[in-house]
């Protein structure tokens, strides 16, 4: 089972620290590469200028502790992100000032960073929080902030057009499973898949961090982006069973829009779509001015919109094989409708006659049946001006069960494929 793969994937990254840049990253793109191996890995040196932003300096942890009380090998949500290094001792009342915990979420270790200001501080349950003892305490960090680089990799897969579809996931998180590592756990899953296939677009599969990983892959690419991508997908927090999700581009009107919302208005009736004004991810920069692609967030549970999302309550309980092959499945139905979209046109005038052909029952009583209404509805909308995705929508069927009858019907000489 294909969910199986991705879940297990998904137990040998867990437990990497991973940032904005450092070996985390690192060491997840390698394993990565394991499954695809192509995957191209770059570094982006600290301090270049992407737009309005630079690569921050590169983060590195060894170990962190407070006597003990709060150690980073046990869980490394528990140091905050981008903490810079730091030995010293102080009161309890100090210490305080650099520990983060929610208090009406107790049992939860937070997600906290300071990626831009330097910082340091710990992170814990308030359980843990509400039980420390006055006194004095070890504050023991050791990190490294120095120059170094950004990585994130990328697969480029070749298909008959220069048109692309751009798949995008980050790689920035450390242990949480859902928020983190659903996305790129899926995502490489779905590159092997697509290596398997023919394919008449190419894709574009990202790794990056998130914000400033797209920010600096855009600051190098976003032109021939521009010029070639048709549709794109942000995935995330894809792996729990909860409904099916999706965020619209900043219009909401491209054809990664309509791909995504026909796909989920069929596999789940209850799909949850959310506006552009409720962004968060990577979608916030692909779809901003001067970018302008055609980009959407395809999820399960949206981030933010489940209680353990950026704790360390999102653990390997929330995500399981069957979430993470639905989400999958989901991705793979968007992609083949894509794949399958092309224009169609009728070669005959009037009704053609199905019946010499074998596709019409010589008797019937009342009702021919619903495959053949459904035959009947395609070639009456295959006009040579609509595409399979708009009859499929006309006629409320999911674009999947058309593919046989046109096919059959090409070879019948019914239809024509008159273009894309």
């Amino acid at each position: 089972m294909i969910g199986d793969k991705i879940y297990d994937l998904a137990v040998k990254l867990y437990p990497i620290n991973r940032s904005l840049t450092g070996n985390g990253v690192r060491e997840t793109l390698e394993i990565l590469k394991e499954i695809v191996p192509f995957l191209h890995v770059s570094e982006i040196p600290s301090g270049t200028a992407c737009f309005d932003w630079n690569v921050p300096q590169e983060w590195n942890v060894k170990d962190a502790n407070g006597t003990k009380v709060i150690d980073f090998k046990k869980h490394n949500l528990h140091l905050m992100g981008y903490s810079e290094p730091i030995h010293t001792k102080m009161p309890l009342v100090e210490l305080q000032k650099h520990l983060r915990s929610i208090a009406d979420y107790p049992e939860a270790i937070p997600y906290v960073t300071s990626y831009y200001k330097r910082d340091w501080g710990f992170c814990l349950s308030h359980n843990e929080r509400e039980k420390l003892q006055e006194g004095e305490y070890e504050v023991f960090i050791d990190s490294e902030l120095k120059d170094g680089s950004l990585t994130y990799g990328e697969i480029l897969i070749k298909g008959e057009s220069e048109e692309e579809i751009l798949l995008s996931t980050y790689i920035c998180h450390p242990s949480m499973a859902n928020n983190e590592l659903s996305g790129p756990t899926v995502s490489i899953h779905l590159a092997r898949w697509l290596l398997e296939l023919p394919r008449r677009y190419s894709y574009r599969i990202l790794f990056i961090p998130e914000t400033i990983g797209s920010i600096c892959y855009l600051s190098r690419h976003y032109k021939e982006m521009q010029n070639n991508i048709i549709a794109g997908f942000v995935l995330t927090c894809i792996g729990d069973e909860g409904d099916y999700s999706y965020l619209a581009s900043i219009d909401g009107d491209t054809l990664a829009d309509e791909v995504a919302q026909h796909v989920l208005s069929h596999i789940d009736k209850d799909y949850k779509k959310y506006s552009f004004l409720q962004r968060g991810s990577d979608e916030r920069q692909y779809c901003s001015p001067g970018i302008d692609l055609p980009v959407v967030d395809l999820m399960r549970t949206k981030y933010g919109h489940y209680k353990e999302y950026h704790t360390s309550k999102d653990d390997l309980s929330v995500i399981s094989p069957k979430g993470l092959e639905g989400g999958y499945e989901m991705v793979k139905k968007v992609l083949e409708a894509l794949e399958n979209n092309h224009v169609y046109k009728t070669t005959v005038l009037c009704e053609p006659q199905l019946g010499k052909r074998g596709l019409y029952p010589t008797q019937y009583f009342k009702s021919p049946g619903e495959y053949v209404f459904t035959m009947r509805n395609v070639i009456a909308y295959s006009n040579g001006k609509r595409t399979l995705l708009e009859i499929a929508q006309k006629i409320n069927k999911p674009i999947w069960e058309l593919y046989g009858i046109v096919q059959r019907l090409m070879e019948e000489k019914i239809l024509l494929c008159v273009g894309d």
